[in-house]
């Protein structure tokens, strides 16, 4: 046994919103399939009319009647998610930690800095930031590509010359 549907009441002005979204060209698709429900839920029909007309699950209907009915036109609007960028780990203070580095001779036993180097001289930066970081600086000329295999092929020197 499926529980009630949620009852949706609009007010004069939350319909217009509503409306609305469904006439602006630049309105996001998301935004007009959620008011489609809303609308559609207003005028009285069921959870499963409504998903078999828009063509979708009877549970996304009733999660959108539910999210209308607790909060409103706000209740439409994407929730943040979890996570963040990758990159918002890492701020100007990273990027001057990179250069101070930089401004250091490499290791012993290295003639230049490589990005997994100065990523493991930082200790909590990847060598992926180091380089994206050096690229937008336009200081890539100051690292080395490490291989990316330590089997290199070697030159065998069975090619002929281009004559």
């Amino acid at each position: 046994m499926f529980p009630d549907a949620r009852e949706v009441r609009l007010g004069p002005d939350e319909r217009a919103e509503l409306e609305a979204w469904l006439r602006a060209p630049t309105s996001e698709q998301r935004h007009v399939f959620r008011a489609r429900i809303v609308l559609m839920a207003a005028e009285g029909l069921s959870t499963r009319a409504i998903a078999r007309d828009l063509g979708t699950m009877p549970r996304t209907v009733s999660h959108w009647r539910i999210r209308f009915a607790e909060e409103g036109l706000s209740g439409l609007d994407d929730r943040p998610r979890p996570g963040g960028r990758a990159s918002a780990k890492y701020d100007e203070t990273t990027d001057r930690r990179i250069l101070a580095v930089l401004g250091r001779p490499p290791p012993e036993g290295y003639a230049r800095w490589t990005g997994g180097l100065v990523a493991e001289a930082l200790g909590d930066v990847s060598d992926q930031y180091v380089w994206r970081f050096l690229r937008a600086q336009k200081r890539q000329e100051v690292l080395v590509r490490e291989p990316r295999s330590r089997f290199r092929r070697q030159d065998r020197g069975d090619h002929r010359p281009l004559s």
